[in-house]
């Protein structure tokens, strides 16, 4: 692994999990109230194309975090959905 390869992992890390401390809390009480998957949404489109461009360069480090930020964002917005379901119907 090459040097810049290196600090784009450092890079991504960063930018991947910065999403993932609204997921954890709404996980935590369990609820959508106060959450608005939108952006959460517009980044997961977003991040698919991310990961194209990581392909057509060969960036490893774009592929790899732009995948789990696709994921983070996925299960947010499923998340959402399940609970405000959940507060609508209870």
């Amino acid at each position: 692994m090459e040097g810049h390869e290196i600090i784009g992992f450092i890079a991504g890390f960063g930018t991947t999990f910065a999403a993932a401390p609204d997921l954890y809390a709404m996980l935590k009480r369990k609820s959508a109230q106060g959450m608005n998957p939108t952006m959460a949404g517009i980044m997961g489109v977003f991040q698919i194309v991310w990961v194209y461009y990581g392909v057509l360069i060969d960036s490893m480090p774009v592929i790899v975090w732009n995948i789990i930020a696709i994921a983070i964002n996925s299960l947010t917005v499923a998340a959402f959905f399940h609970f405000a379901r959940a507060e609508n119907n209870g």
